[in-house]
């Protein structure tokens, strides 16, 4: 699963998701995408089992590129834990993901098998996708 090597702090604020996408909005390597239409936090283990759907499907043909990367940690307090006592400990990492991100890209291989791999694909998200081609 994907996360960073190290971060400058172990610990981040859960911010606010307002807005669209301003960046990695566009397909820039591939020829087929799959975009956000909502917002959210998407984690390593999603990413990664969208990531093995699609490469499955596809029978190592192509290429695919993951465009999102899960930078922020989230922290979650033990069970049954009383009130206070400071915030949790880091547990997964999560992809901060606004509507028209481009989650996946895909070339090499033809529209209908790139298709078929990302709707696979976005079963495995939490959120609304769609298919875009360049």
């Amino acid at each position: 699963m994907l996360s960073p090597k190290r971060t400058k702090y172990r610990k981040q604020h859960r911010g606010r998701m307002k807005g669209k996408a301003t960046r990695g909005n566009i397909i820039a390597f591939g020829d087929f995408a799959l975009q956000a239409l909502e917002p959210c936090w998407i984690t390593s283990r999603q990413i990664e089992a969208g990531r093995r759907a699609m490469t499955r499907y596809a029978r190592r043909g192509g290429k695919l590129w993951i465009r999102i990367f899960p930078d922020k940690p989230v922290t979650m307090r033990p069970a049954e834990t009383r009130m206070g006592s400071g915030k949790g400990s880091p547990e997964f990492w999560v992809a901060v993901v606004k509507p028209g991100k481009i989650l996946y890209e895909m070339k090499g291989v033809s529209e209908i098998v790139a298709r078929a791999a990302m709707r696979i694909a976005a079963y495995k998200m939490p959120i609304k996708t769609q298919f875009i081609t360049k």
